[in-house]
């Protein structure tokens, strides 16, 4: 874990490429992590797609709402609700739920079991509304989304979709957006610093036993 000294300046180079390395690396741990979407059964791939739909179709501009409201600093706010603005204003809800409906992946009540207590804590971080560690949080999640969307896709394709247009724009739009709040983080950084009590990547922990559960449960 990394641990960095109280920050009473601005997000130095050397903060924000340790902060960088250790989402980078979390991020190719867990993906090296899942099963390949060749050697799951159809009922394992609809799974995870349902589960990931649970999650992100009801709870995405719910947690950047409550990122945008923890914040101080206009730079970051600006540049998070370019992203609401985006979200909203595009129904990227929408896009979800037709990308679950052509995979045949439509979450059931079980599916929503499944996930509730981890994205219960998850929802439960953010509501504390600590700028700095939810501005990370996020930046992570935009982060994953860019990666996790040709896993997503293939899983998809395998079943018969014919429809990809929530991951081909979240293939694309995110790598500015995880580079946006990245920017938001290093401005919120320095008008409204932490301690080094302050864990930053609590929240990032959490979203990964979130998504652990998401893909993993292919298995059981």
């Amino acid at each position: 874990m990394v641990t960095l000294a109280p920050v009473q300046q601005n997000l130095d180079h050397a903060q924000e490429t340790s902060i960088q390395e250790r989402i980078n690396r979390s991020t190719d741990e867990l993906l090296a992590s899942f099963p390949n979407p060749d050697e799951l059964s159809a009922a394992q791939r609809r799974g995870i797609i349902a589960r990931y739909t649970a999650v992100l179709e009801g709870n995405f501009i719910y947690w950047m709402t409550a990122t945008y409201l923890s914040i101080a600093s206009e730079e970051a706010r600006a540049k998070i609700q370019e992203n609401l603005y985006e979200e909203v204003h595009d129904c990227h809800p929408g896009m979800m739920r037709r990308f679950a409906l052509a995979a045949h992946a439509a979450p059931t009540d079980s599916d929503f079991a499944a996930v509730y207590q981890d994205l219960m804590n998850v929802r439960l971080f953010l509501g504390r509304l600590s700028g700095v560690p939810n501005v990370l949080t996020m930046a992570f999640f935009e982060g994953w989304i860019q990666r996790f969307m040709s896993y997503l896709a293939d899983l998809a394709r395998l079943q018969g979709s014919q429809e990809f247009e929530y991951t081909d724009v979240h293939g694309v739009c995110d790598i500015t957006h995880t580079a946006e709040l990245y920017h938001a983080l290093a401005a919120e950084m320095a008008l409204n610093p932490v301690g080094a009590e302050t864990n930053l990547f609590e929240g990032v922990d959490l979203l990964i036993t979130l998504l652990r559960t998401v893909v993993n449960q292919a298995s059981n």
